[in-house]
């Protein structure tokens, strides 16, 4: 199965997915599958992520990045144990050699208890500041609730059983990233704020402030995803196109260029680290596709480690190995080709 030539961008009301009746989750659960088989893309409504907490969210992250860029830096991601904190412009490369023209801020699940420990949870990485912690925190908290409302509803979609999930999404390798996207008062002499690509956990789930996301549908257009009040963005990534035996689809997307200053809340919703990525019992394959198993946090991190200066220095140096079968950059799962 191929994406289709969609024009638009489906929108879900999925508060029925809190729902105590089994038949209105299913009812929801249909409309994801839709949504997740055909496009790859939906916003969603009803989800339970009050205003409040969105504009706390929002403004904590307008206060820090205004700060001067020294005190940023003593933030810096490369400080931390399990890779948050703050990233500055170009600290980012992706395949071809490019730099994003952003700035963000990454948190992550905060992993302290166990006796494994994994490159990518630990402690969170927080700012000098407390309003920015409670505030940032308590959004990541509640979106990761409803990214496991999501995985319930998915599961659903694909005829499993509904908790089929809950098993390895206990201590996940979820990470929200508060990105600014710095005024460019003239676009088109400058690079595109993300270039194409699909993402490469299970699913994303966004808070968008401006409009500039597009999506490419199955005939290779650029299709604009609206920003609608009180809506979230969300779009299937590798693992679960993988996951599901390609019957959800993962879609190319870009941040195009725009004259104006912005910031986005994307949440990654992925499985824990020691998860096996491979298409899950009974479900048939689509397309005809094979997809090689890989482990969820070896994975992201081996793309991870690829992408950001201060881990390729480690590589370079010596003191950073990638996990055993690491996979180059842009090379796993998708059904969608992407442009480097």
């Amino acid at each position: 199965m191929a994406h289709t030539p969609f024009t638009s961008i489906p929108l879900i009301d999925i508060a029925g997915l809190a729902s105590r009746d089994l038949a209105e989750r299913q009812r929801v659960a249909v409309e994801l599958g839709r949504a997740a088989r055909e496009v790859g893309f939906l916003q969603i409504v009803g989800h339970g992520l009050s205003t409040e907490l969105r504009a706390g969210l929002i403004e904590q992250a307008q206060h820090f990045f205004a700060r001067p860029l020294e005190e940023k830096l003593r933030f810096y991601i490369g400080q931390s144990s399990n890779h948050s904190g703050y990233v500055p412009e170009g600290e980012e490369r992706f395949a071809g050699g490019s730099r994003d023209l952003k700035e963000a801020y990454d948190v992550n699940y905060d992993y302290t208890d166990g006796p494994q420990r994994y490159p990518l949870l630990g402690p969170t990485l927080w700012p000098d500041d407390p309003a920015f912690r409670q505030a940032v925190g308590a959004y990541y908290r509640a979106a990761l609730a409803l990214g496991d409302r999501l995985f319930r509803g998915f599961a659903l979609a694909l005829g499993l059983a509904e908790d089929t999930f809950a098993a390895v999404t206990r201590q996940p390798t979820s990470q929200l990233r508060l990105i600014h996207y710095p005024l460019d008062p003239d676009p088109q002499a400058d690079r595109p704020g993300i270039g194409a690509h699909t993402d490469y956990e299970c699913f994303t789930l966004l808070l968008p402030t401006a409009p500039g996301l597009q999506v490419r549908n199955g005939e290779g257009d650029w299709i604009e995803v609206p920003l609608i009040a009180d809506a979230l963005v969300v779009n299937i990534g590798d693992m679960l196109e993988v996951l599901s035996n390609g019957q959800f689809l993962a879609t190319a997307h870009r941040v195009r260029k725009v004259s104006e200053e912005r910031y986005a809340f994307p949440l990654f919703c992925a499985c824990d680290y020691p998860t096996r990525i491979a298409p899950l019992p009974g479900l048939p394959a689509r397309q005809g596709r094979h997809y090689e198993p890989v482990i969820c946090g070896d994975h992201l991190f081996a793309q991870t480690a690829q992408t950001f200066a201060y881990l390729q220095r480690r590589l370079a140096e010596g003191s950073l190995t990638l996990p055993e079968g690491s996979l180059g950059l842009a090379s796993f799962g998708p059904g969608q080709e992407v442009p480097a």
